[in-house]
């Protein structure tokens, strides 16, 4: 058994709550700029902190109006916009509990969440997610109301609240402490139904007071900014939401990714919270370009350049001469534009979800642009380890939050302990009962620590494979590795009870179409190009640099490309991105046989 801990950065006010942020920012920094909101022209605007207050205000009257008592569970499902933000403080305002739910959750998914969490109200954004909740209401006898953020709900807030006093909203405001629940945010289920976890004010208090402290130099009041591009029904997106206004930064919302470069060039943001798949798709992107112009060597001698750099940052002396000139040439030709591409401000992103991978993660240090790996969960607020800005270790996820604890148990699971932890399964005692033990929250993940207390993520315990030569196989390190590779979107290992490791394989949809035209093979299906030689070719040395990550008898020995894509729709992924292996491995059961035929 080894554990590591950090003495806290930020103390927890015991009296207090998440409503006590946009009051003193309000009062401290008036005229500062804490949101950054898009206008009808598609003009970024700026709300100050005097004027955030208000809206919030005005908002948490309407919802006290509306009848929302303390401690009522209100449901917010929309895409990542600043009326969420809005709406999650008007929440707490009104001294409820905010329920996030997925946007692009089904309507089976949001009858469970809102009988589960008993909500009284849900905020929608859109006419198809309102059809949705108005499909199973008649099973939900507590939800009082719905409302519909694109037909004015927030607006009528306002005026609905105009006979709820200052008093009597107040009172609501300061009633909850540090230990009462802010929200019940569901896990996105890979297996199983979704569990509520009960975040406390208390948690966000020390995750995000803690995150703020440590990485202060990214948390500048009045210069630093983060755009906003996760869903904010997923952990990590609140982390941003509500460490942004507690330090406090400029914040932004992207409703929609598809057009994320455009909004990145015109929001300019000194911070980028992603997950790999975004950095992944940054260089790919890059480097198809580059290629296609003829440039494609001149490229991958700058990435090469970059990685060098970076590596020779942590050796005694640094880079040598002749490095730090070549690095410095590619960076006026190659590494500017990179950074432009990503607003041309950010030095630093914060990434979750996945590993990114040391190759990427040296390629975006040696540019100018520095990923700081984390890892966390629903149940850890998010992050629960983080690289500090100034002592990175690319390859791991850091170490602790201030303030908490990572043990690795005797079979090498990662269990945390700290202020930040949720305090349970909304509705389910022996979940929390089994996830719990003497204050420990058993991840299921599996991990190690160096003497310097970072954290490497090394597999998930209930995905490990044990073939039928009686190896233990940890799907992450070799998938991570294969997924790395602009063709390929996901990439699921097999090998239960069999005698080698296999894989099962989903084409790029973005990259593809750019592929097939650079090879003379435009106009050709995705069945056709799954099948075809060449693609073939490219995908196996996409799986041979996975396996080079690997022992022989981990190794993916046969690959099958197959021709649709793992989708949230298909119920093959989750709303967060990850794989729900049990539904693929059933839906694909003679694929997978296939792969195994003599």
């Amino acid at each position: 058994m080894r554990e590591f801990s950090l003495p806290a950065l930020y103390e927890v006010p015991a009296d207090g709550n998440l409503t006590d942020l946009v009051r003193r920012n309000a009062a401290q920094h008036p005229d500062t700029a804490v949101i950054g909101r898009k206008d009808p022209a598609g003009q970024w605007v700026d709300v100050t902190a005097a004027q955030f207050l208000l809206e919030v205000r005005a908002a948490g009257k309407g919802l006290i109006a509306s009848g929302v008592q303390p401690g009522d569970r209100v449901a917010l499902m929309s895409r990542t916009r600043y009326e969420w933000t809005l709406l999650d403080f008007a929440v707490w305002y009104a001294g409820a509990v905010t329920v996030p739910v997925y946007e692009t959750s089904s309507a089976e998914q949001v009858e469970w969440i809102l009988g589960d969490s008993g909500a009284v109200v849900v905020v929608v954004e859109s006419a198809a997610h309102e059809a949705a909740v108005e499909s199973v209401r008649e099973r939900l006898p507590q939800l009082k109301h719905v409302w519909r953020i694109d037909t004015g709900a927030v607006d009528a807030l306002g005026p609905a609240g105009t006979d709820i006093s200052d008093a009597v909203l107040d009172e609501r405001a300061t009633a909850a402490r540090a230990d009462a629940p802010a929200t019940i945010v569901y896990t996105s289920g890979t297996t199983g139904r979704p569990k509520g976890c009960v975040l406390s004010h208390r948690s966000f208090f020390a995750e995000c007071g803690n995150v703020v402290e440590r990485l202060g130099p990214l948390f500048r009041t009045g210069d630093s900014s983060v755009l906003l591009f996760l869903p904010l029904a997923h952990v990590f997106g609140r982390l941003v939401e509500v460490a942004s206004v507690m330090a406090p930064i400029r914040l932004g919302h992207v409703p929609d990714i598809k057009h994320l470069t455009d909004d990145l060039q015109g929001f300019r943001p000194t911070l980028i919270l992603g997950v790999p798949r975004v950095f992944e798709k940054v260089y790919n992107s890059a480097r198809a370009t580059a290629e296609a112009g003829g440039k494609g060597r001149i490229f991958d001698r700058a990435a090469a350049t970059a990685i060098a750099y970076s590596k020779a940052l942590d050796a005694p002396g640094g880079p040598p001469l002749r490095l730090r000139l070549a690095h410095r040439v590619f960076d006026r030709l190659v590494y500017s534009k990179l950074r432009a591409v990503l607003g041309g401000r950010a030095t630093h992103a914060i990434s979750g979800g996945a590993p990114l991978g040391e190759r990427l993660g040296h390629f975006y240090r040696g540019i100018g642009f520095t990923v700081l790996e984390g890892y966390g969960l629903t149940e850890s607020c998010a992050a629960t380890a983080f690289n500090p800005w100034d002592r990175t270790k690319i390859g791991t996820v850091g170490q602790p939050l201030p303030g908490s604890t990572v043990r690795i148990d005797d079979d090498g699971e990662v269990l945390l302990h700290g202020e930040h932890l949720f305090t349970g399964y909304w509705n389910n005692e022996p979940a929390t009962a089994e996830a719990v033990s003497d204050g420990w929250f058993h991840t299921g993940d599996l991990g190690t620590l160096d003497n310097d207390g970072y954290l490497t993520i090394t597999g998930r315990k209930k995905e490990i494979i044990v073939t039928a030569g009686g190896k233990n196989v940890a799907p992450a390190v070799i998938e991570d590795r294969i997924r790395a590779d602009a063709l390929v979107a996901e990439c699921m290992v097999v090998g239960e009870g069999r005698p080698f490791v296999a894989a099962l394989i989903t084409l790029d949809e973005e990259f593809l179409p750019r592929w097939a035209e650079q090879h003379g093979k435009s106009g050709h299906s995705t069945a056709e190009l799954a099948a075809d030689p060449e693609l073939l070719a490219e995908v196996q040395h996409a799986v041979d640099q996975g396996n080079a990550a690997v022992s022989q008898a981990e190794s993916v020995r046969k690959f099958l490309v197959l021709p649709g894509q793992f989708t949230e729709e298909s119920g093959h992924m989750t709303p967060s991105m990850k794989l729900r292996r049990g539904v693929v491995a059933k839906d694909f059961a003679a694929q997978i046989e296939s792969l195994y035929a003599r």
